[in-house]
């Protein structure tokens, strides 16, 4: 999430060698970010047999990670780079001063960076019930998970996270507001001047939804991992005989395993978050773990290519297709 910092002073933290490392490592998140969720999004789009609900959910936490490219880590260059530019004086001053006007770019940062990490959240949780119906249910997998239920359930995800990014600036009548911050170099929910203490409060609904969803994921996919051993067990032990259990196929048990790695390394980047939040509502401010806690949850979006080149080979069959067909195409614009 993107949750709420005091106005700390991190004069010690914002030296130029720090800026100009911290600058070259957004860069090359950037970069990584594009370059990977491009790929997923290439891979799942142009190839056919991957055009299934379990495709356009991936498609879908592919876009909100290339959303966070696009809008969110570029803004915290620009950051960067303007407090390079100025003069020491006004450095001095903090990150205030490089945006005056009656409208701040973080009342649009700020909630697109919120809304996009409970979308990769809820995509989660929707792709581990996916694959929990495809195990335990096989039966009944085309019936119950169909395009037409897929399609609109992202679009309930996309609609409720960013909705739910909001209701911070909806409900607190002006107590909460989103800056620049220094610390995380990133827009964050801040208390407004003169707010009430317990206006914070409401930032818990955040880890409490996040860690609600991410819960139920675990457990779902703790119940498909079991399934999946007591199948193998089973077909062990009746290979040969006319009593073989129902067979799952090969890719949906691929498939269950891929999710739950995914939700693994989900709730590793969220968990320093979390526990930011809740050790700012209690008054605590940690400038230093307020980066690593908003730049490893950012990170995040570009491990999924990682995962599924490592974990699902029909990923890497199709991003091999389109490798193949891109260097094709090159050799004919050469020889031409």
């Amino acid at each position: 999430m993107t949750p709420v910092l005091n106005h700390t002073n991190c004069s010690g933290c914002c030296s130029s060698g720090d800026r100009v490392i911290t600058l070259i490592f957004m860069v090359a998140l950037i970069l990584a970010i594009l370059l990977g969720n491009s790929v997923i999004l290439a891979v799942f789009l142009a190839t056919k047999h991957l055009r299934t609900p379990q495709g356009y959910l991936k498609t879908s936490l592919a876009v909100a990670d290339l959303a966070l490219g696009i809008l969110v880590v570029p803004f915290s260059v620009y950051g960067e780079i303007k407090m390079l530019s100025i003069n020491s004086s006004l450095a001095e001053e903090g990150y205030e001063v490089l945006f005056v006007g009656s409208w701040h770019p973080c009342y649009l940062i700020g909630p697109v960076f919120a809304g996009c990490t409970l979308v990769s959240i809820s995509t989660i949780f929707l792709l581990a019930i996916e694959r929990s119906i495809a195990i335990l249910k096989p039966l009944h997998k085309e019936v119950v998970i169909t395009r037409r239920r897929t399609l609109l359930f992202i679009f309930l995800s996309w609609a409720a996270s960013f909705f739910l990014a909001m209701i911070p600036i909806i409900t607190s009548h002006g107590g909460i507001v989103l800056e620049y911050n220094r610390c995380s170099r990133m827009c964050n929910y801040a208390p407004a001047p003169s707010s009430p203490a317990n206006v914070w409060h409401i930032l818990l609904l955040f880890p409490a939804f996040d860690f609600s969803l991410l819960g139920g994921t675990l457990i779902i996919n703790a119940l498909s991992l079991t399934t999946i051993h007591q199948y193998t067990r089973r077909r062990k032990l009746l290979s040969g005989t006319d009593h073989e259990p129902l067979r799952v196929s090969f890719s949906d048990i691929k498939a269950a395993k891929t999710i739950g790695v995914l939700t693994i390394a989900f709730t590793a980047s969220f968990t320093p978050i979390a526990v930011f939040v809740v050790g700012n509502v209690l008054g605590y401010q940690w400038c230093t773990f307020s980066f690593f806690a908003f730049w490893m949850l950012a990170s995040n979006s570009c491990w999924n290519v990682i995962v599924y080149s490592v974990c699902d080979q029909r990923f890497r069959e199709g991003a091999r297709q389109i490798f193949m067909s891109l260097r094709c195409l090159c050799c004919r614009s050469s020889l031409s």
